[in-house]
C-alpha cells in the first residue's frame, strides 16, 4: 500500500496510529519531534505525511511551511487545539486535511484512504494495463489557454512554467478547468476534491483557492483565470 511518515510527540498516539495504519497494509515510519520528522521527509519522501501541530524543536505548521517550498506531498494535520484560526492557517499553508484530537482510528483510516485515492496511490491504477492507463491519461488531460494539466502525472503548467499543486488544489483546479465559464459552487468543489466521508466547510475551499491563486501569481503576476462569484462560487475563465 502506501509509505506514511507520522510525526507526533505523543508516544501513545504514535503507537496506536501506527498499528492502525499497518493493519491496513501501510508502512509507517514515526518521529517524535518536528525537526527529525522534517529531515526524514526531505531525505526519504513518503506517499503521505501525518503531522501533529504542537511538537518540540519544530511545530507541525513550520514543518508544513518548509515542506511546501519544495513538495506537494499530501499532508494531514493532527491537533488538540480546537481553534478555527489554527485550522485555517493549516489549509492556507497547504494541508490536505485536518483532524482534531481525540479522533477515532476509523476516521483517520478513512481520511488517509480518501487522500491516497485522490493522489492515485490506492493501488487501483496499478491493476490497469499500460494501454488502459495511457488511454485514461489522454482522455483526462486538460489544455485551457495557458493552462496544461496532466492528471496521470499530477503535472500542472502555466504558460510552460510548472506550478506545484497539492492533491487537493489539483483536483479543485481540474474541476474548474474541465468546464470553463461554468460556475462551480463550493459544494460542487467539495464533491470534486473530497471523499464522501470527509466534511469541510466553505472556508476550507476558499483557503485552497487563495493559496492556488498565489502559486499561479508567483509564475505570472497577471494571473486571473479563477474568478470569484460572491455568494455563488468560482469559475475558470479561459485565457
Amino acid at each position: 500500500m502506501a509509505k506514511i511518515t507520522l510525526v507526533d510527540d505523543d508516544e501513545n498516539i504514535v503507537t496506536s496510529v501506527s498499528l492502525a495504519l499497518e493493519s491496513h497494509g501501510h508502512t509507517v515510519k514515526a518521529y517524535f519531534d518536528g525537526a527529525a520528522g522534517l529531515a526524514a521527509l526531505e531525505n526519504e519522501p513518503p506517499d503521505l505525511a501525518i503531522l501533529d501541530v504542537k511538537m518540540p524543536r519544530m511545530d507541525g505548521m513550520e514543518v508544513l511551511r518548509r515542506l511546501r517550498r519544495t513538495t506537494d506531498l499530501p499532508v494531514i494535520i493532527l491537533t488538540s487545539k480546537d481553534d478555527e484560526i489554527d485550522e485555517i492557517l493549516g489549509f492556507n499553508l497547504g494541508a490536505d486535511d485536518y483532524i482534531h484530537k481525540p479522533f477515532s482510528q476509523r476516521l483517520l483510516i478513512e481520511r488517509v484512504k480518501a487522500i491516497l485515492r485522490r493522489a492515485g496511490i490506492d493501488g487501483e491504477e496499478a491493476a490497469m494495463t499500460p494501454a488502459q492507463a495511457a488511454a485514461e491519461a489522454g482522455a483526462r488531460a486538460i489544455k485551457r489557454g495557458k493552462l496544461t494539466m496532466d492528471p496521470a502525472r499530477h503535472d500542472c503548467l502555466w504558460d510552460g512554467k510548472q506550478v506545484k499543486l497539492t492533491v487537493t488544489e489539483f483536483l479543485l483546479l481540474q474541476a474548474l478547468a474541465q468546464r470553463p465559464g461554468f460556475v462551480k459552487s463550493r459544494d460542487n468543489l467539495m464533491d470534486a476534491a473530497y471523499d464522501d466521508q470527509v466534511y469541510v466547510d466553505d472556508r476550507t475551499i476558499d483557503s485552497h483557492i487563495k493559496r492556488m491563486r498565489k502559486k499561479f501569481r508567483e509564475v505570472d503576476p497577471e494571473f486571473d483565470a479563477i474568478e470569484t462569484l460572491y455568494g455563488v462560487g468560482y469559475r475558470y475563465r479561459e485565457t
